[in-house]
């Protein structure tokens, strides 16, 4: 009589990440090339081969890593866009929601500035290509709406300000560390300041 086959082992919500967020912290530290399987379940404090119980590949934990982090940013980014707020206060809207992100996801985030540049070939992970085309018009759309209704400069340059902003709010996941002096607020609030209107005394 044929022995049936074991069905796969689900991991429960809360191990499965867990797993991930072990995972994430490798491979923003390690570099996702650098990082193998071995590597992640010795941080996990398990075997190798029960990882696989989880996941079949490295590749399924990075793609479900950036998806998660992306899902919820373009959930906050939805949800200001569709308030019909006014520029200067989608901008507020959009570097606080940035960093909140940044707070949630700080090593997803890393993950995605170094490593998505070569990422996006790979088919799998094309849904990266189209995240980074929407977030560009999402921000080039706000700062021109700003110029045309005479609430930022008329001399702005809006791709090079937004790529300013978007590097300057993005490096943080660099630093930032949850828990740490200041709130993802109170960071976003800092930033506003010198972005929307500089650091020198006025006179």
């Amino acid at each position: 009589m044929p022995t049936k086959k074991k069905p796969p082992v689900t991991a429960a919500p809360a191990r499965r990440r867990e797993l991930l967020d072990t995972a994430a912290e490798v491979f923003a530290e390690q570099g996702y090339n650098a990082t193998t399987v071995r590597k992640i379940a010795d941080h996990a404090g398990m075997l190798a081969g029960s990882l696989y119980y989880h996941f079949d590949s490295k590749e399924s934990m990075l793609e479900e890593i950036l998806r998660t982090f992306l899902d919820e940013l373009w959930g906050g980014y939805d949800t200001v866009l569709d308030a019909e707020l006014s520029p200067r206060e989608t901008l507020e809207a959009l570097v606080t929601e940035s960093f909140r992100e940044i707070d949630r996801h700080r090593a997803a985030v890393a993950i995605y500035q170094k490593e998505s540049k070569h990422l996006v070939a790979q088919e799998r992970f094309a849904f990266l290509a189209e995240s980074q085309r929407k977030f560009e018009k999402a921000w080039l759309s706000t700062l021109e709406r700003g110029v045309a209704a005479q609430v930022f400069r008329a001399d702005l340059d809006v791709r090079l300000t937004y790529r300013f902003v978007r590097d300057t709010v993005w490096v943080a996941a660099s630093w930032y560390r949850p828990g740490g002096q200041h709130s993802a607020e109170e960071i976003a609030r800092q930033y506003l300041s010198m972005v929307l209107d500089g650091i020198a005394v006025r006179t």
